[in-house]
C-alpha cells in the first residue's frame, strides 16, 4: 500500500476525514484478496488525493 507514500494506518486516518470508517485490518484484507466494490476504490483514490486516473498507464 504504500502507492503514493500512504500506509494503512494513514489511509485509515484519511478515510475517516471524509466520513469513510473503515479498521486498518479490513482495508489490508480487502486490499490484499482483491475484492472490494467501486465505491471503496474512489473512497480511498479521495482520501489518499488521487485527482486523475490516467487508464492509458494502467
Amino acid at each position: 500500500m504504500k502507492l503514493k507514500g500512504v500506509t494503512y494506518s494513514q489511509l485509515v486516518e484519511r478515510l475517516a476525514e471524509i466520513g469513510v470508517d473503515e479498521k486498518e485490518a479490513n482495508i489490508r484484507n480487502k486490499l490484499s484478496r482483491g475484492k472490494f466494490n467501486a465505491a471503496f476504490l474512489l473512497q480511498c483514490l479521495t482520501a489518499i488525493g488521487v485527482e486523475r486516473v490516467d487508464m492509458d498507464k494502467l
